[in-house]
């Protein structure tokens, strides 16, 4: 896979607050003041930037490494978890599934209509509500294949929990069954085989930069986990780790009470990384994200890819446990916007081919 984005080598984890120059150099001595006013405008800018940046590398990383894979859904069909799925349904039960793939699918058509309605800075400024859109739809489809595996709860951390042990289980495709577990200061990366190397500074040209950052994405976010959890921990008279001589709840833990705590941590997975899009629209986290100097294009069409390709996973796996007939009919009764849409596109060249083994028909070419 090319990519034309100018590389920027940025430092993903700045250790210091920036520092203005002391000094001018030989060359910024040539500059005309206001030559130099805009120079350093543009160092801020950049300066800024730096946050987002790392984002877009991480999200641009899952991408890459699922356009590595091979097939459409990387060899689901030959899964013996999706082998052997199957679930008894009924009327209440369809129209359940109908509901929430309906939501799935009218969220993901808001996030496809962001890219072909506005150009760079409409982007720019659409953030607000295509990260929320991204992680939504994918949540909504992912909830349409828990239910057909008896799991019919809402409740964020029961859907967070059941997802975690159905990736270990190997319950999805290889290029995103990849997870983080471990205590914290001892986390282990597995089917990430290049997870180790160090990341790079830059977008991703190659699998191996791919595998760096994705591992570096589920390290921070798994760090981040584990600090919210001592802190509920900690916070519940009944629950904090004391300390034996004072009995008041410690502030510093040893690695032995980080692994006290490790089982509430559970796996990390891609929709842990996934749910760092869960930006408020009221936080200042966002306006980092609105005012950076990035490519706002790439970073929309990377999440839409992601969304994509775990939709699709998910669709497949209700047209299983729906049988194919009563999933091709419930398609076919979609609402006007969503007619002769991605829907069908992904049903003709990845569910289809899916539950019957055969290659997708060539037709009408249209977004991933």
């Amino acid at each position: 896979m090319t990519t034309k984005t100018e590389a920027r080598i940025i430092p993903l984890i700045p250790t210091e607050p920036y520092q203005a120059p002391m000094t001018v150099s030989a060359a910024e001595a040539l500059l005309t003041p206001e030559e130099q006013e805009q120079q350093r405008l543009a160092d801020e800018s950049w300066r800024r930037s730096i946050p987002a940046q790392v984002f877009l590398n991480y999200f641009f990383a899952i991408n890459y490494h699922l356009q590595e894979a091979e097939g459409p859904l990387g060899g689901l069909g030959h899964l013996p978890y999706f082998r052997q799925h199957q679930a008894e349904l009924n009327e209440a039960d369809v129209t359940v599934l109908t509901k929430l793939l309906h939501t799935c699918w009218s969220t993901e058509y808001a996030l496809r209509a962001t890219a072909e309605l506005g150009d760079d800075n409409f982007l720019r400024n659409a953030l607000h509500w295509t990260f929320p859109q991204a992680y939504h739809t994918i949540l909504s489809g992912l909830q349409a294949f828990l239910y057909t595996t008896g799991v019919r709860s809402s409740n964020g951390q029961v859907i967070r929990r059941e997802v975690g042990r159905l990736v270990v289980k190997n319950a999805y495709p290889r290029p995103v069954s990849f997870y983080a577990a471990g205590a914290y200061g001892d986390f282990n990366i597995h089917r990430l085989p290049l997870a180790g190397y160090k990341a790079g500074l830059h977008i991703a040209s190659q699998e191996i930069d791919a595998q760096a950052q994705i591992g570096q994405f589920l390290r921070t976010t798994r760090k981040q986990k584990a600090i919210a959890v001592r802190q509920q921990v900690q916070a519940n008279p009944n629950t904090a780790i004391r300390s034996q001589k004072t009995g008041r709840p410690l502030d510093k833990w040893t690695s032995a009470h980080w692994q006290q705590v490790t089982w509430r941590l559970g796996y990390t997975t891609i929709f842990d990384l996934l749910g760092r899009l869960r930006i408020s629209q009221t936080s200042r986290e966002i306006e980092r994200y609105v005012e950076s100097d990035i490519d706002f294009r790439l970073f929309h069409s990377s999440l839409l890819n992601i969304v994509s390709y775990l939709n699709g996973v998910h669709e497949t796996y209700v047209a299983k446990a729906l049988g194919l007939e009563r999933y091709e009919q419930l398609v076919r009764e979609l609402p006007s916007h969503l007619q002769g849409s991605f829907v069908q596109e992904r049903l003709r060249t990845r569910v289809q081919p899916t539950l019957l083994n055969t290659e997708p028909a060539p037709e009408l070419k249209m977004a991933a």
